[in-house]
């Protein structure tokens, strides 16, 4: 058995609709309804709109939910964003920063996950810091170099002694959406990396922090990936938008912990 609890993420990214969400949630409902909390932290990501419905549709199951973004401003004149307090709102327990699509499409830069890590912290929401190299980064043997990049980043701007009240995600740009998966092996060694980085920061909440893997886990590749000794669960993109596929990754954490 693992020391830490697993943490299975799901990462609607820009799908949805009010119908297929309902069908969705009720399945996911169903299929956790005798699940042992102890066992295995569940969340939901969907995007802002859906936030209520899925308030009202998980508020008596063990799933949490939570946002996809979060704005690096606590109020004010920003028109389109999305503030901490909002998300708090609705009960939101978790929330992603500084995704690849979020960096990459919008531009976002270490210091701005930084600084939205920040918010979500004085609002007592947990972040999923995401964090992960390019295919080139990785040609060019900048893996170690990017990932405590990004995370240093946000240890630079968190007080240490809410270190433990964060999430880390690895995602290696290039097995998002692609159907290539990083080897177990290769997943475990940046995870080890990142919580020997986490440990220079504070040592005994490294040892608590959960590191997910966010590269394409599956419900045929997760038992493999989970098994690793510092792989605490999944980010999970297209099979959560698949109630049998994200359940299934929810039954190899609960196998493996």
């Amino acid at each position: 058995m693992k020391q830490r609890r697993p943490l299975i993420a799901g990462n609607w990214k820009m799908n949805g609709g009010l119908a297929v969400n309902a069908l969705l949630l009720a399945e996911l409902w169903s299929g956790t309804r005798d699940l042992d909390s102890e066992k295995c932290d569940i969340v939901v990501c969907a995007p802002f709109p859906y936030l209520a419905q899925v308030q009202s549709e998980l508020q008596t199951s063990p799933i949490a939910w939570g946002a996809q973004d979060v704005s690096s401003h606590a109020d004010g004149a920003y028109t389109g964003e999305v503030s901490a307090s909002m998300l708090k709102d609705f009960s939101s327990a978790y929330s992603l920063v500084g995704h690849s699509e979020r960096r990459q499409y919008h531009a976002e830069s270490d210091a701005i996950v930084g600084q939205k890590t920040l918010r979500l912290l004085e609002a007592g929401i947990t972040p999923v810091v995401c964090m992960g190299e390019t295919l080139q980064e990785r040609k060019d043997n900048l893996t170690q170099i990017t990932v405590a990049r990004q995370l240093n980043a946000v240890l630079s701007v968190i007080d240490k002694s809410a270190l433990g009240k964060i999430v880390v995600a690895y995602e290696p740009v290039w097995a998002i959406g692609t159907d290539v998966t990083a080897t177990p092996e290769m997943a475990q060694q940046v995870h080890a990396f990142l919580r020997s980085q986490l440990t220079l920061a504070n040592a005994e909440s490294a040892e608590q922090i959960q590191i997910l893997y966010g590269g394409s886990m599956k419900p045929d590749n997760a038992a493999a990936l989970l098994s690793m000794k510092d792989i605490d669960g999944g980010l999970i993109g297209g099979a959560s938008l698949k109630s049998r596929d994200f359940l299934g990754i929810i039954a190899a954490a609960k196998e493996l912990f």
